[in-house]
């Protein structure tokens, strides 16, 4: 049943955020809800519970991290929402609150499904729901970003389906599977299945979900989608929504693992994590937008998700690391943006000087977010990137880890560059002048993703490691 509540109560509380007629009640709910979630995702560590419904969903290492990463990425977002949706009174938030329980009841099933199909069903619910929040804003340039993100979507899922239907048809004319897309019998019987369709699987499968999390060359449409949607749709679509599709790679990759096509599916992972990384360096240079730029890296870190796994078992463990520490960086740093871009009224460096001045606390964690997310010690980016690189030079890999190197060091520049500009100096006349600062409840989630930033960045805890390196060990060929 445990699976059953994860994923039904957001759906109840999105519902009952339709039925609910006072403004000022209904973001409560948001709150309500995802607390409920998060109790049943911390008994979900406590204990593990048993395979459901003939196998059809279980929660293991993998999904685990994933789950309790949404979980409390949406919890944060929920406090910051109270504040938030109060100041944007000009807008109804019923469809915003409502869209984000059903964000998380989708990420929900994508996370307890053992099924290749259920997982696509998650992903593309959860793509559906996401629309209405990128376009909050209501004008003609969050409409252009929803249709982009919902056309570029549409393409990624499709791509999704049909890979899918390739793992379907991996299976030998011979063999007869009662659950033929149910990720233990796949693995089950992977010396069973058929080379090419499995090889063809996981390209489509990669592609497709590649695009979902942004990797390049599919990656367009992030950075008018996350320029426009409001902060914490931007931190629940680079923390949340980019570590689902992340999931549905990695699932296959265990399938292709286990048939014996590693080296080939290594291959794929660390060319589409360097030019994404690549990608990233080139179009963060010179960036303007501090929105866009955010969008940006977010398309740097998922090649680093892409090439942690393709550097073998050392590099999963780092990777899985990683997708924690850029969820909750990434999180940070959209919402402080989010404050910033709102006492000013802009999000380029045409309108935002001295937003120290400002706001000064949301520009300190947007500056200190910097920081962490481009590796710099002490913070927990720092430990997941070194952990890559040095599994990169381990493992014989010499020129992946000098372009591991050399693209970081541009993407620091860059981002430099537009940060510093943003933080200091003195704000422009023509920028809003009636301007409160700071609002005590968007700062609180901020904060506590810096926090949680710096300390896996100081002590990686004993139950997390337990978790992290049981969850690379599926990724190198483990049954779950």
């Amino acid at each position: 049943m445990i699976y059953f509540y994860l994923v039904v109560v957001p759906f109840i509380i999105g519902l009952l955020a339709l039925a609910v007629k006072s403004e000022d009640l209904r973001p409560w709910l948001l709150p309500l809800g995802c607390a409920i979630h998060a109790s049943i995702v911390a008994a979900c560590w406590r204990h593990l519970p048993e395979a459901s419904a003939g196998g059809w969903f279980y929660i293991d290492s993998l999904s685990l991290l994933v789950l309790s990463l949404s979980s409390a990425i949406f919890l944060l977002c929920s406090v910051y929402c109270l504040e938030y949706l109060r100041l944007r009174h000009e807008s109804s938030n019923r469809l915003f609150i409502a869209c984000l329980s059903f964000v998380l009841g989708s990420v929900s099933l994508v996370c307890v499904t053992r099924h290749m199909g259920l997982l696509w069903v998650g992903m593309e619910a959860a793509t559906l729901a996401t629309a209405p929040l990128v376009h909050f804003n209501r004008n003609e340039r969050s409409l252009e970003a929803t249709w982009k993100y919902l056309m570029m979507g549409s393409l990624g899922i499709g791509l999704a389906l049909l890979g899918t239907y390739f793992l379907s048809l991996s299976e030998l004319p011979s063999k007869h599977y009662a659950d033929p897309l149910v990720i233990d019998t796949l693995l089950a019987h992977a010396g069973e299945l058929s080379i090419p369709w499995l090889k063809g699987a996981f390209i489509f499968l990669l592609v497709g979900y590649g695009t979902k999390m942004g990797l390049a060359p599919l990656h367009s449409w992030k950075p008018d989608t996350y320029g426009e949607a409001p902060g914490v749709a931007g931190a629940i679509l680079a923390g949340v929504i980019t570590s689902c599709p992340f999931l549905g790679i990695l699932r296959v990759y265990q399938i292709c693992n286990a048939a014996g096509l590693s080296a080939f599916a290594q291959s794929l992972l660390v060319l589409m994590g360097l030019l994404s990384m690549g990608t990233a360096a080139v179009f963060i240079i010179g960036q303007r937008d501090f929105k866009r730029m955010l969008a940006y890296s977010s398309v740097e870190h998922m090649g680093i998700l892409a090439l942690g796994v393709g550097l073998g078992p050392a590099g999963s463990f780092a990777a899985m690391l990683h997708m924690i520490n850029n969820g909750m960086t990434k999180s940070l740093l959209f919402l402080s943006a989010g404050n910033i871009h709102r006492a000013f009224g802009g999000k380029t460096m045409d309108h935002v000087h001295g937003a120290l001045q400002r706001v000064p606390i949301s520009a300190t964690l947007f500056l200190l977010g910097f920081i962490a997310i481009t590796g710099s010690p002490p913070f927990g980016p720092f430990v997941s990137e070194f952990s890559i690189l040095r599994a990169a030079v381990n493992g014989g890999r010499p020129g992946v880890a000098f372009w591991f190197v050399v693209l970081l060091a541009v993407i620091f520049i860059g981002m430099a560059t537009t940060v510093l500009s943003v933080v200091y100096g003195v704000p422009n006349a023509e920028s809003k002048k009636s301007v409160k600062g700071d609002y005590p409840f968007m700062l609180a989630a901020p904060i506590m993703f810096m926090a949680a930033v710096l300390f896996l960045g100081l002590w990686l805890p004993d139950w997390l490691t337990a978790v992290l390196r049981d969850a690379a060990g599926l990724l190198s060929g483990g049954i779950s």
